[in-house]
């Protein structure tokens, strides 16, 4: 079925490493950004699509976990589960592993749909809609990963 599944590619460039000599915690952010962007053209709103539709994606929110270091030019591949949508919003969980299959990271997102020529937020338009419904009936019966709805805090 199409649309179901979602992968992005990319490798730890040289410019994210840092003194530590591993990727860089802002680099992790930055490869789900990526992702996002990918993620979008998936559902239709690549350039094209968002010049078409006068529709585009912000995020509203994210909550990374650093699980594991990446290394330079380690191979990294990013999915995505949707873990809930209405009209205009998806919740989102990204999962980067790298190229032995270990889990390297993850990020937990909300996405807003966001109507350009208003300037504010907007159902997805009916060709988007149509792919996220798709996507959705094959993500909501997932189990939920361990690191959603984590909240930040020193347990004592």
């Amino acid at each position: 079925m199409e649309h179901v599944s979602f992968n992005y590619e990319d490798h730890v460039r040289s410019e994210w490493v840092d003194y530590n000599g591993h990727m860089n915690d802002a680099a992790y952010a930055r490869v789900f950004s990526l992702a996002v962007d990918a993620f979008m053209a998936h559902i239709g709103l690549d350039e094209k699509g968002i010049n078409k539709h006068e529709y585009t994606i912000f995020t509203l929110e994210t909550h990374l976990c650093y699980l594991r270091e990446a290394n330079e030019g380690e191979m990294l591949a990013v999915t995505a589960q949707l873990l809930d949508v209405d009209d205009k919003r998806l919740h989102i969980f990204f999962v980067m592993k790298n190229g032995n299959g270990e889990i390297v990271s993850t990020s937990e997102q909300m996405l807003m749909g966001i109507d350009t020529a208003q300037g504010k937020a907007a159902a997805f338009p009916k060709a988007i809609a149509s792919i996220v419904e798709t996507l959705w009936k094959a993500h909501k019966q997932l189990e939920t990963p361990k690191q959603v709805g984590r909240k930040i805090g020193i347990r004592r």
